[in-house]
């Protein structure tokens, strides 16, 4: 698969894509696990509620929100790498109602049917802005009237501000799209594509925030 963003580190292949949970916990000293169940815990998920994860990776994520659904309830992950769709579909055999779909999230698209919740985790930071816009277009779309819009990603901060032991990781690990991510409003840029009514939560002394918007 080409990498049609070069600077983003969000399209991943390779032996990284392949182990890709076993370096994030590696690379978190074991703190991911707890993290991301947590962040899941907080998205409000309903026993009947229809998601999308846009992105999904491997499906690490997908089997976590599955445990808060009943059999009326379901998932649908949206990734373009193969190597995500294997372990998606490996991960996530065991539950009927969560399904993959190979589909760029970034260009237009609209599903055989509407969504109650869209979950994005850690991927809307590694693209351009004009192209977050168009993922954004998409969520919309696809979310029935209500529908919530659940990102988990960067809070927004001062990279200037950042303590030196946090800027310096921060400004190796990541790509250049991300600088920009934390300087933006983004409750204004959601209000300005029809979303309202937003809840946050914080996480790791503010840099990460969990942001739930919900489609007017």
């Amino acid at each position: 698969m080409e990498r049609i963003y070069p600077e983003s580190k969000v399209e991943i292949q390779g032996f990284t894509a392949r182990k890709y949970d076993q370096i994030m916990n590696v690379m978190s000293l074991g703190l991911y696990d707890r993290f991301i169940r947590s962040a899941i815990a907080r998205l409000q998920i309903q026993p009947a509620d229809r998601i999308i994860d846009l992105g999904c990776g491997t499906g690490r994520n997908a089997c976590l929100m599955r445990h808060y659904l009943n059999e009326s309830g379901s998932i649908l992950g949206l990734d373009i790498s193969s190597e995500m769709e294997t372990q998606f579909r490996e991960n996530c055999q065991q539950f009927p109602n969560v399904s993959f779909r190979n589909q760029r999230i970034d260009t237009p698209f609209t599903l055989e049917q509407k969504y109650d919740k869209a979950f994005i985790s850690f991927v809307l930071h590694g693209f351009p802005h004009e192209i977050r816009l168009k993922i954004i277009e998409n969520v919309y779309r696809n979310l029935t009237d209500g529908g919530k819009f659940c990102i988990l990603d960067f809070n927004e901060f001062s990279l200037k501000e950042m303590p030196f032991y946090l800027r310096i990781p921060f400004k190796t690990i990541e790509c250049k799209y991300a600088f920009d991510f934390i300087e933006r409003d983004w409750k204004q840029i959601l209000g300005e594509q029809g979303f309202a009514n937003f809840e946050e939560s914080f996480m790791f002394k503010k840099y990460v925030r969990l942001l739930i918007a919900q489609k007017q």
